[in-house]
């Protein structure tokens, strides 16, 4: 094809580009020998693996282990469509397939034997008459029936668009299964009974009433154990009934959240308590179950040091199984689904492997004390060792949520995804903000009190469209009835207290924050007065920050915006750095979460300066199509760094003159792959004392933040 292209043009024609291409070359030497050679290496956080065909689920919401070891998961969302899971020997094995899109998603229960699969899931309405969905406005909960290598098995009278789905539930979901023989036990909530199906027809052979059943496990002698999730003052339990359906006499009652359940070897009863206790119960079973040993570290991972991670400190249990073996086999999924920590024990409970998933919707920043080497996301905390192999740099050192001591941790109640750290008068804090800017939450810490733990510090919350609270629901309570609102923890509870809150009424957007090495903070609004400052007032007597509306300015929003969208202000050169769409450069649509369409430079900010050193103009689909917009921004060292939505691709420039630097895309460490950068803040950038630049950049499609690390 060149030479055919080549044929096509004049032979003088050539010879004036050459000329002129040298004469070019010639001109602009001085500039490309200024040019850096950037070599990059990219590297990861938060998942056993890098990507492509291997990662880790988000999230598990039930667990079966295989006599054989082989251990199979549900969940009911896994963003690359990993909902149903299938690991084994530290390995990712495979995926139960066509659970992803197409109104389908995963669900809460999850069993196998020696030919078969079978899992709870949903499919909702999808408007093609000319296959099996439910008609509309109608959810249905199935049993999906799978071969073991992933791909659905279809069998007669089976629903859906290919036939392998049994209609349990159209109210609610499947919310346990267990197998004994060639009979299949259904937990259906929805009607308090007990269903039990052939395994090769598919067919009801009975039923009976369990009220509230869950996770189900079958007994040496054939029968069965049900967990009855707590209902209003009804405590949870666990009963024993026969396969025919008669209750029998056996109960173990001494639990608070019994979360999953199954029978080793010795037909022991294994309970994963996820109450307080954090451990695995087992129970004997002779006239009545006898708890005989326990699993895990007393109070999990708040046992000890909280927080601290070890191999026998679970947090979150979702999941509990034994093989033929003897080896133990535990999920922890953390609170508010925090990600997956499976692990495999011997019998001596030794830790054989974990497999790690612990990243959705998030984002990665450093201590900026430590050099690179601390860092934190919403919920945990790593520690790094930049001279190992990419994937192998990170240690997971802490979870830094808890909900026993801290149950109004804004953490379980709303989703935070990208974090900022910031040492006040010598102490580190966390800053996390949501995918759409609607709040801002601080987080302290305290060792000798709170081990690893974050302890909530302080938020602000920007007002509701459409009037009243901020927050609906009942969290946070004694909230303001209208407006928004800053909250501190000022009696030590880590509770929000009606006396607690400062509010006003100030503006009617959310918008972009910032957090400054002073501690200050920072606010875009969608208004002419559009900059709100926050000027850190000194810590509280308890370590909080504090922050005023009486001591907050207001100041205008450039001409040159028409809608203003990050800020990020540099005290030590009194610079600042905002975002947004401009005259020049309008917003097509209402892109709420994009950086907006230029990047502009001011110096001598706090003395009145509001001319540009520099605009640059970022990558923006003016056709209203969409595939192409900046969503994160992030400056430090000598560099303006920029990131696409969906093409994942990171900007460089100049900080300095604002040109155009370099490029940077996923490379082969991640299998050249990324998500999409679904959160405003999914670029986080850091220069380290070698010179070296770190970039951690949100990646939740296959579960962790990728990291790019460079010398300009």
């Amino acid at each position: 094809m060149m030479y055919h292209r080549f044929k096509l043009v004049n032979f003088v024609s050539i010879i004036a580009v050459v000329i002129i291409l040298t004469s070019l070359v010639f001109a602009n030497d001085e500039v490309i020998s200024r040019t850096p050679q950037l070599r990059y290496e990219t590297s990861w956080i938060g998942n056993t693996f890098g990507g492509g065909e291997k990662w880790v689920q988000n999230y598990i919401q039930a667990m079966y282990v295989a006599p054989n070891g082989t251990v199979y998961t549900n969940s009911l969302w896994d963003e690359a469509g990993r909902e149903a899971g299938i690991y084994k020997d530290g390995d990712v094995i495979g995926r139960l397939a066509d659970l992803h899109g197409w109104g389908r998603l995963g669900g809460q229960a999850v069993t196998a034997n020696d030919k078969y699969v079978y899992i709870g899931m949903r499919q909702d309405f999808v408007n093609r008459k000319d296959q099996d969905y439910p008609p509309e406005g109608t959810t249905w909960h199935c049993v999906r029936r799978y071969h073991l290598s992933g791909k659905s098995a279809p069998f007669a009278q089976g629903r859906g668009w290919d036939k392998s789905m049994l209609i349990v539930s159209n109210q609610s979901p499947v919310t346990g299964l267990a197998i004994r023989g060639n009979e299949l036990y259904v937990s259906d909530a929805a009607t308090n009974r007990l269903r039990v199906y052939n395994t090769e027809t598919m067919q009801e052979i009975r039923s009976f009433r369990v009220a509230s059943p869950g996770g189900i496990a079958v007994d040496r002698q054939g029968n069965l154990w049900i967990i009855q999730t707590k209902q209003g003052s009804n405590p949870a339990k666990i009963v024993r009934y026969s396969r025919e359906g008669k209750q029998l006499p056996q109960e173990i009652t001494n639990i608070v959240e019994p979360s999953a359940i199954a029978v080793d070897l010795q037909n022991r009863i294994l309970v994963g308590e996820n109450g307080p206790r954090q451990q695995v119960l087992i129970y004997q079973v002779k006239d009545q179950p006898v708890l005989v040993s326990t699993f895990g570290t007393p109070g999990g991972v708040y046992g000890g040091v909280p927080g601290e991670i070890q191999d026998l400190k679970l947090y979150g249990l979702t999941g509990v199984g034994t093989d033929f073996a003897g080896n133990i086999y535990v999920n922890s999924n953390g609170f508010n689904n925090s990600g997956t920590d499976l692990r495999k024990f011997s019998s001596s409970r030794k830790l054989l492997w974990q497999l790690m998933g612990l990243m959705f919707v998030d984002n990665a920043d450093a201590d900026p004390t430590s050099d690179g080497v601390r860092l934190f996301t919403k919920q945990e905390e790593f520690l790094m060792d930049y001279s190992q192999p990419a994937g192998k740099q990170w240690t997971y050192k802490a979870y830094t949520l808890n909900p026993f001591k801290y149950p109004q941790d804004p953490r379980l109640h709303t989703s935070p995804d990208a974090t900022w750290v910031r040492r006040i008068q010598g102490k580190p804090f966390i800053f996390l903000v949501d995918m759409y800017e609607s709040f801002l939450q601080i987080y302290r810490f305290n060792p000798q009190t709170d081990g690893k733990i974050a302890i909530p510090s302080g938020m602000f919350v920007g007002t509701r469209g459409g009037g009243g609270k901020s927050i609906l629901g009942n969290w946070p309570p004694d909230q303001p009835e209208e407006g928004e609102w800053i909250w501190r923890d000022r009696n030590n509870n880590g509770k929000f207290d009606r006396i607690e809150y400062d509010n006003t009424k100030d503006y009617p957007y959310i918008g972009g924050w910032w957090v400054d090495s002073r501690g200050d903070v920072w606010k875009t609004v969608r208004t002419k007065e559009g900059i709100r400052h926050y000027p850190l007032q000194g810590l509280d007597e308890h370590g909080n920050p504090i922050y005023t509306y009486a001591s907050m300015s207001k100041e205008a929003t450039p001409s040159l915006f028409t809608d203003l969208r990050r800020i990020e202000y540099l005290p030590e050169t009194d610079t600042m750095y905002l975002s947004g769409f401009t005259l020049d450069h309008p917003a097509v649509g209402d892109d709420t979460k994009v950086v907006g369409s230029e990047i502009v430079r001011f110096d001598n900010w706090s003395r009145g300066n509001r001319t540009p050193r520099w605009r640059i103009v970022v990558p923006y689909d003016n056709t209203g199509k969409r595939e192409v917009s900046t969503s994160a921004m992030s400056v430090t060292g000598d560099y303006v760094f920029a990131v696409t939505g969906k093409t994942a691709k990171v900007y460089i420039y100049n900080a300095r003159t604002g040109a155009f630097v370099k490029n940077l895309t996923p490379g082969p460490e991640v299998a050249s792959q990324s998500g999409w950068i679904d959160i405003p803040y999914g670029l986080r950038a850091m220069r380290r004392n070698n010179g070296e630049y770190l970039l951690f950049v949100e990646e939740n499609a296959k579960g962790k933040v990728i990291i790019y690390r460079f010398k300009l």
